[in-house]
C-alpha cells in the first residue's frame, strides 16, 4: 500500500455534495463557458455587460460559486441561451438551500447560525476570516491542512467557503466587523501573488457600507487577544453566540456569561485596534510593499 493509499485509509473523508450540488454548479458553468465562447467574449468582457468581476465569472464557470437567478437570467438574455440558463434556477435556488452539507459536519451550525446572523463580528489573530477570504487564499488554507484532505475535497470546501460569502451582499445585509491582527496581513500564506490578492480584496471589502476592517498593530502593548480569535453571531430573534475553533474543532458559547465575556473582549480589542481609515491606509501601505 502506497503512502498516500495509507493516508486514506486512515483518515478517510465523509461525502460532502451527496445533494449533487457542485455537479449541478459545474455543469451550469460549463454551459456559461460555451455560451462565452460560442459569442466571442471573454471572462472580463462578460463580467463588464453583466456588471460582475472577472473573477466571480471564472469562479462561476469553474463551478465554485453558486450561480445567482439574477446573473442566470440576464447572462441568458445576453448570451442568446434560448432559456437554458433561465431553467436552471429552480434547480440552484434547491441547491442553495441544501449547501451546507458541504460543510464539515463540525462546522455546520455554525454556517447556519452565521446565514441569518444580524450582526457578525471576526477577532483573527490567525488567518483572514473565511468569509473575507480570496477563493485562492481560501485553497491554500485547505491544501495545507494536516493531515492531508484529498482534492476534491478541498474542491468543495473552497466552494462551499465562497458560497458562504453571498451573506456579505444578501439583503438585508448583516453588519459585519473585524479585527485582524497585522501579523496575519504581514504572514505571505499561498506566496505574495496570493496574499496581494487578499489585500487589495480587503480594501474593497472595507468600502462596503455594511463592512467594517480594522487592524490591531504589532505594537499594540496591552493586547487584550491574547486568549486567541473568536467569533461573535447575532442570529435574528435569538440570544447572541460565541464561536471558537482550534485545530479542526469548533466550539458554540451560548452561556450568556460567557459570550458576555467575549463581547466585552471585542470592545476592548476594537478599541486597541486601529481606526477604520487607518486601518485600510495600513493595508494599502502593505500593498504596496509587496
Amino acid at each position: 500500500m502506497s503512502g498516500a493509499d495509507a493516508l486514506t485509509e486512515r483518515r478517510p473523508e465523509q461525502p460532502e455534495d451527496e445533494d449533487g450540488s457542485a455537479d449541478l454548479f459545474r455543469t451550469i458553468g460549463r454551459q456559461v463557458r460555451l455560451l462565452r465562447e460560442r459569442a466571442g467574449l471573454t471572462q472580463r468582457e462578460l463580467g463588464e455587460r453583466l456588471n460582475y468581476g472577472e473573477d466571480l465569472i471564472s469562479s462561476l464557470e469553474r463551478g465554485r460559486r453558486t450561480p445567482q437567478p439574477d446573473f442566470l437570467d440576464a447572462a441568458d438574455e445576453l448570451l442568446g441561451a434560448g432559456g437554458l440558463l433561465k431553467a436552471a434556477k429552480e434547480d440552484v435556488v434547491r441547491a442553495k438551500t441544501r449547501a451546507r452539507v458541504r460543510h464539515p459536519a463540525w462546522f455546520r451550525d455554525y454556517a447556519r447560525l452565521e446565514a441569518e446572523a444580524e450582526e457578525i463580528s471576526f477577532f483573527s489573530t490567525l488567518t483572514v476570516p473565511g468569509l473575507l477570504q480570496t477563493e485562492e487564499y481560501a485553497r491554500v488554507t485547505f491544501s495545507v491542512r494536516q493531515p492531508l484532505l484529498l482534492e476534491e475535497t478541498i474542491e468543495q470546501r473552497v466552494a462551499a467557503r465562497l458560497a458562504r460569502q453571498e451573506t456579505l451582499t444578501r439583503w438585508p445585509a448583516p453588519l459585519v466587523t473585524a479585527v485582524i491582527d497585522e501579523s496575519v496581513l504581514r504572514r505571505e500564506i499561498g506566496g505574495r501573488l496570493v496574499q496581494q490578492g487578499q489585500l487589495e480584496h480587503l480594501l474593497k471589502l472595507g468600502q462596503l457600507r455594511n463592512a467594517t476592517v480594522q487592524v490591531l498593530p504589532l505594537d499594540c502593548h496591552e493586547y487584550a487577544g491574547v486568549d486567541g480569535p473568536f467569533i461573535l453571531l447575532t442570529p435574528k430573534n435569538k440570544p447572541q453566540v460565541g464561536y471558537l475553533e482550534v485545530q479542526g474543532v469548533g466550539h458554540l458559547v451560548t452561556e450568556p456569561v460567557e459570550v458576555r465575556m467575549l463581547a466585552a473582549r471585542y470592545g476592548s480589542i476594537r478599541g486597541q485596534a486601529l481606526t477604520p481609515r487607518d486601518s485600510l491606509a495600513l493595508i494599502d501601505k502593505l500593498l504596496g510593499e509587496q
